[in-house]
């Protein structure tokens, strides 16, 4: 794509391996950058190298996403920079992979990163899309959105409803101008296994994909237009089988007797 230099994405989660790789190649696409972590201090040469690599602007801002003041600071960034043409709801964290060995408040904090922070940046960026006519949401989800046996506890929940909220964006924006991506990785060979509690040495070789791949893959669904990317899924045709099974459910889940099969009445 050629290089606007009027376009900007903001990205949450720089400091995780994928926001750092989202970064470096959104840069190279041509966009300047705003990018949100916790902590900065190891952060600012890794800016640096993608500014002079890329030509490209780069700001990186601090911020707790799960910190109301914080949240609602990068709010009026989202409402107010015109420029920004990309949200990507990058940040997010996992919990222990059981309920019962979960701290409460961790769960709690996790609910305020992956599901409340995504659905407010989101309502702070659809506004100015709508009025300039264009815009793109990249939601990072999870494979665990639809197939929450594979982890068990809360994490594969949240995942849930970034997917959920992601498909009703696409589906209240259609043909206005705003682009909506959810992003469902499967095991991914980041430090989000240490943040959780499991060792990333612990699982299968076959299952856990680079971040570099990830990234790559994901963009390269963007570019097909493709509302839901499953990175490692060979066969679409298997996602369209599955869509096509929940679609023909719709008729049904909603009417004004009961099935029959309930014997009621």
């Amino acid at each position: 794509m050629s290089i606007d230099n009027k376009i900007t994405a903001l990205i949450t989660g720089f400091s995780s391996v994928n926001g750092a790789i989202y970064a470096d190649r959104l840069a190279s696409r041509g966009y300047n950058l705003i990018l949100f972590v916790r902590n900065s201090d190891k952060l600012h040469d890794l800016a640096t190298r993608l500014t002079d690599e890329t030509g490209q602007s780069i700001e990186i801002l601090t911020a707790d996403l799960t910190e109301q003041s914080d949240l609602a600071r990068i709010e009026k960034v989202v409402r107010t920079d015109a420029s920004i043409t990309l949200l990507l709801n990058n940040a997010g964290v996992g919990a222990a992979p059981t309920l019962l060995a979960a701290d409460s408040d961790k769960i709690q904090a996790m609910i305020a990163l992956n599901v409340v922070a995504v659905t407010r940046l989101v309502c702070a960026a659809v506004p100015g899309f709508l009025a300039r006519g264009t815009g793109m949401i990249i939601n990072i989800a999870s494979i665990l959105a639809i197939a929450p046996e594979l982890w068990d506890g809360v994490y594969g929940a949240s995942k849930a409803f970034v997917l959920t909220l992601s498909r009703s964006l696409h589906h209240e924006f259609a043909g206005k101008g705003i682009r909506i991506q959810a992003v469902l990785p499967g095991a991914v060979a980041t430090e989000f296994w240490e943040i959780a509690g499991t060792s990333l040495e612990d699982l299968p070789e076959g299952i856990v994909m680079s971040a570099d791949d990830l990234v790559d893959v994901a963009l390269a669904g963007l570019d097909q237009g493709e509302l839901i990317t499953i990175p490692s899924l060979p066969n679409p045709s298997d996602w369209a089988a599955y869509e096509t099974a929940r679609r023909a459910l719709a008729p049904n889940l909603s009417r004004a007797s009961a099935a029959q099969r309930f014997e009621i009445g």
